[in-house]
């Protein structure tokens, strides 16, 4: 559960990171960043993080923000999933998919795709569980985590923690870009 450093090849270093439930999620460092006398991670997850979102009949579909992982429309997409030979985790912070995805070519985009907050999303599968339909979406945005650094664990940094230390790390990668 330690930081794994980059091999011969140059992959990049992953950090299995916790959150307060115990559930991990195993992530790609991107940048440390030293603040108030702490070390804090910015990652992007390994898999696919996926949004779930229930699709409303008036075309305002509504972003499912939390779910319990034992749910009845997680196993339904579970079963949607394998038949497109993909994999549904329960992690950390967001739900993800393992498998291979084509990646999306930007002109390719169709117009359903979902803007919610400035945020584009792409529809992975959608399904239907006791007369509602949902579906899953991968943003198109890149997906950040912070985490805090202690000992070589990660924890997910979240709530008033998350507040008072975003403006900071946005000033500190501000400051980086521009040197």
């Amino acid at each position: 559960m330690s930081i794994q450093s980059p091999n011969s090849s140059g992959d990049v270093p992953t950090v299995l990171v916790r959150d307060k439930e115990g559930f991990t999620l195993l992530c790609y460092l991107e940048q440390l960043i030293p603040l108030n006398g702490s070390e804090y991670a910015l990652l992007t997850p390994v898999d696919t993080p996926v949004s779930l979102f229930e699709l409303k009949e008036a075309n305002d579909p509504e972003l499912i923000e939390k779910i319990h992982n034992s749910e009845p429309i997680l196993g339904v997409a579970d079963i949607v999933l394998q038949e497109h030979d993909l994999t549904l985790v329960r992690s950390a912070v967001t739900l993800t998919v393992t498998g291979e995805l084509d990646e999306p070519e930007p002109e390719e985009l169709e117009e359903d795709d979902l803007n919610d907050d400035s945020e584009t999303y792409e529809l992975l599968v959608n399904f239907r569980v006791e007369e509602k339909e949902y579906g899953l979406y991968i943003p198109l945005d890149p997906f950040f985590i912070v985490a805090k650094m202690n000992e070589g664990q990660a924890t997910i940094v979240e709530g008033e923690e998350f507040d008072q230390i975003q403006p900071l790390i946005e000033k500190e990668l501000d400051e980086r870009e521009s040197s």
